[in-house]
């Protein structure tokens, strides 16, 4: 079955993660990417363990680069090659500093003229204008970029997020303007310039947080696990372990006030709507948590679920993976003896595919000589 995707061509030029997660899912949807990689090197993230894999392989790349081949060019002794593979190409991804690909004659107003419909990607840490400089770390997007000024507790010195989630978050946003440009080349021949930075993805992602400044003058704070605009949605403490409750509404509120055995609390008029049970946060989650003590996580979860009521355990990896097995969610698959976490897009026409294991560096190299004569 073909791929959404088959027949398209991605040079992917880009390197750690929010370049590379575009082109896998990319790569999913039945593309075909070359992954350009620095000569006895290749990507940063080949380097980047532990963990590894049984065969020493970083699980860092292996994570991000299924479903691709890779070749080895040094941009400036291979420049030609390189240039060839971007006429070729009907998808460019790059994540160098900006300047970097038009000194070596690979930027975008050079390739168009090779190449009129390419749709070239740019992946900045903070734009092309005065933040060219800047590094384009996650970890920088996160403190600078609000997200640590919102997460962890009050008062705090600020938390990353537990995974590269400003990375993640870019590839998506790349991957989506990458398909708009495809669009619209199918209406008129033409390639375009998409340009996406890891800051102006953070702030779209903050969602509710950057609306609350950006319409309110608002600047939110660190809460720890809490809500600033719902109560009870938070982590609460049941008799063994925490398990959270998300009572999004009045309707959900009540169900769990009456699984509780509290209907006096859906009752109380101090927590009648919404806005009342924000005000009175600290009294109403100390007598949830009162009541919560009396089982164990796990039993809420059965109960409370039940009810209508969205709450769930704290879990780690491993149970989450075994949750969604349970669910059949399939969340995982084997590609050539390779552990891989399963693209989550479910297509009835055209699903994701896993066609190749993540490429060991240059290794085809002698099939995209090929391809492009050379």
């Amino acid at each position: 079955m073909s791929g959404a995707l088959s027949g398209l061509l991605v040079a992917d030029f880009s390197r750690v993660l929010a370049g590379p997660y575009a082109t896998m899912l990319l790569a999913d949807l039945g593309a075909e990417v070359v992954k350009v990689e620095r000569p006895g090197a290749g990507d940063d993230t080949r380097a980047w363990g532990p963990p590894y894999a049984p065969d020493g392989e970083a699980t860092y790349f292996l994570g991000v680069n299924r479903n691709k081949r890779s070749i080895a060019l040094d941009l400036r002794a291979d420049i030609e090659v390189a240039r060839a593979l971007a006429a070729r190409a009907d998808v460019l991804v790059e994540n160098f500093r900006p300047g970097t690909m038009d000194r070596l004659g690979l930027g975008y107003p050079a390739l168009r003229e090779l190449n009129p419909g390419l749709v070239y990607c740019s992946i900045t840490g903070f734009g092309s204008g005065p933040g060219a400089g800047l590094p384009g770390y996650d970890l920088i997007a996160q403190a600078v970029g609000g997200l640590m000024s919102v997460t962890g507790e009050p008062g705090g010195p600020g938390t990353k997020a537990g995974v590269a989630l400003v990375d993640v978050i870019t590839g998506l946003h790349a991957g989506l303007g990458i398909l708009a440009a495809l669009r619209h080349r199918d209406d008129t021949g033409e390639g375009q310039h998409v340009e996406v930075s890891l800051l102006s993805s953070l702030l779209s992602a903050l969602t509710n947080h950057a609306s609350a400044y950006a319409a309110a003058g608002v600047v939110p704070q660190a809460m720890g696990n809490r809500h600033p605009s719902i109560v009870p949605y938070e982590v609460f403490e049941a008799a063994d372990r925490p398990i959270v409750i998300a009572a999004g509404n009045d309707r959900q509120f009540q169900a769990l006030c009456k699984a509780l055995d509290r209907p006096d609390l859906a009752g109380d008029p101090r927590y009648a709507t919404n806005a009342d049970r924000v005000a009175g946060r600290v009294g109403l989650v100390a007598e949830l948590n009162a009541a919560l003590a009396a089982r164990t996580a796990d039993e809420w979860f059965e109960t409370l679920t039940a009810a209508g009521v969205p709450c769930g355990p704290i879990n780690d990896l491993a149970a989450a993976f075994a949750l969604a097995d349970d669910l059949g969610l399939e969340p995982s698959v084997q590609l050539d003896g390779v552990g891989q976490v399963a693209n989550p897009l479910r297509l009835s026409a055209t699903p994701p595919s896993y066609r190749r294991r993540p490429p060991r560096l240059g290794e085809d190299e002698d099939w995209v000589r090929e391809i492009l004569g050379r």
